[in-house]
């Protein structure tokens, strides 16, 4: 996996935009809900994970081509979408802020979230 220096990784540009929110790290669509504005993190997406894209303000996944489900999906909801990228689900963190692009195919961790908020 690529990542420049500032932090940025490099993916697949999927759906065009740019938008910013905190990550929401998924590993199953029923695990927790995506609330309005978040980034939908996840290793890849079918489709019992369509009701999440509505809420979801980007969506970042490991592995999954332009026409992979999320990827139709992300297209159909306007919603940023850059996949491709290698170990996501360690690079990211609940809470992180995000800045994805989905145009470019980046995602930049602006400032990693706070570990504690379910405390």
């Amino acid at each position: 996996h690529d990542a420049a220096e500032d932090g940025t990784l490099l993916g697949d540009p999927i759906s065009p935009g740019t938008v910013g929110g905190r990550a929401k790290v998924l590993h199953s669509p029923h695990e927790k809900p995506v609330l309005s504005g978040e980034i939908l993190v996840a290793r890849f997406t079918e489709p019992s994970w369509t009701p999440l894209f509505v809420n979801a303000a980007g969506v970042v996944m490991e592995i999954g081509g332009p026409m992979q489900h999320g990827a139709i999906i992300a297209r159909e909801y306007g919603i940023p979408c850059v996949s491709g990228i290698e170990g996501v689900m360690g690079l990211i963190k609940d809470g992180d802020l995000l800045e994805v692009d989905g145009s470019s195919g980046t995602v930049k961790i602006i400032d990693e979230g706070d570990e504690k908020q379910d405390s």
